[in-house]
């Protein structure tokens, strides 16, 4: 799925670290004792403070050969070891203005909470999965070297790294919005024993009938991408191995939030929604592309819950809301609104 772009509002951030974090910074740069053994060669490259109790981490995946930049928001207790919270973004991928840290008040909500939370800045147009093959219009739009292995980087390399840097407890969840909720249910399949739980917000999980492929071609192509670089032929069985839901009986048998609404106006849809600042043409924007491409991620929800339903599956909470498009506002309360799941997840 993705967002609007064109609603979007920047934040800018503090410049001056705290004296503690850079305290902090200096014991990490010493080196932590290893919880779990990474993916060898996968390493921080860099430490730096960044705005509260954030801290800017560079990681080199051996996968894609390249570094990843993230965003880790860090508890206030850093002696006692926390659990992680895998924080994604849509279909920007963190490299625009469509973040979590922009949009939301995430870095607020969470300096109230005993976790760590780890957001990714890249990933843009990738749908955080393994590519089947180099695409030089990612690499082109993106200035990356067009190699995607996000499942890789995210599931075997990134943990075990973050985990020793910061004395983790080594407990995991994973929540992300539209094009990445989709990852979010593809990403515990593929890392059954990984995550304790799970959220996916505004997300489709239908990725290989006819509708669902024209959606994730028409997100990749944003990125100048090319759909079957990822995942095959879309006639192939790469198509069908992505599908949430015709890979519902292999979703793991954690707690899983998964939310959308109507697509109908609500709460946020008005000119008076701070992050639409009285602008008219966000506001249509939002009424009329973010509705509609709700109305699809509710569609696509409503299988899925029936679909798991038919298996049996009691651990999954459907959040369908009556009304609200695809926007930032929404996904705010669904993070709130989940967060007791997953924290409960963390800490059992």
């Amino acid at each position: 799925m993705l967002e609007s772009h064109m609603y979007e509002l920047m934040i800018p951030r503090s410049r001056t670290p705290p004296a503690y974090l850079l305290a902090i910074l200096f014991v990490l740069a010493l080196g932590a004792a290893p919880r779990a053994t990474a993916t060898p060669g996968a390493h921080i490259v860099s430490l730096a403070p960044g705005a509260g109790r954030s801290v800017e981490v560079t990681v080199y995946s051996p996968a894609m050969r390249r570094d990843i930049p993230l965003q880790v928001l860090r508890p206030a207790d850093t002696d006692t070891p926390a659990p992680t919270l895998y924080l994604l973004n849509g279909a920007g991928g963190g490299e625009d203005a469509a973040t979590w840290s922009a949009q939301t008040d995430v870095s607020e909500f969470f300096a109230r909470e005993h976790v760590n939370v780890v957001i990714p800045r890249e990933g843009a147009f990738s749908y955080y999965t393994d590519w089947q093959q180099v695409d030089a219009g990612l690499a082109a739009k993106l200035g990356n070297n067009g190699r995607n292995m996000w499942a890789t980087f995210l599931t075997e390399e990134l943990p075990p790294v973050l985990d020793s840097a910061f004395a983790t407890t080594g407990r995991n969840a994973i929540a992300g919005i539209s094009m990445a909720a989709t990852s979010v249910l593809d990403l515990t399949i593929r890392a059954p024993h990984l995550y304790s739980a799970a959220a996916a917000y505004s997300g489709c999980a239908m990725t290989s009938d006819l509708l669902g492929q024209a959606f994730v071609t028409l997100v990749v192509s944003l990125g100048g991408g090319d759909a079957e670089n990822m995942w095959g032929p879309t006639d192939g069985p790469g198509w069908r191995e992505h599908d949430p839901y015709l890979q519902a009986h292999r979703l793991p048998d954690i707690p899983i939030y998964i939310a959308s609404g109507t697509g109908l106006a609500g709460r946020y849809d008005s000119a008076d929604d701070p992050r639409l600042d009285g602008n008219q043409r966000m506001l249509l924007n939002q009424l009329l592309i973010g509705g509609g491409i709700e109305a699809a991620a509710d569609y696509c929800t409503r299988a899925l819950q029936r679909r798991t339903q038919e298996l049996g599956r009691t651990g999954i909470v459907y959040d369908l809301r009556p009304s609200g498009t695809h926007s930032w506002g929404y996904w705010q309360d669904d993070l709130h609104r989940s967060w007791p799941l997953l924290a409960g997840a963390l800490t059992s």
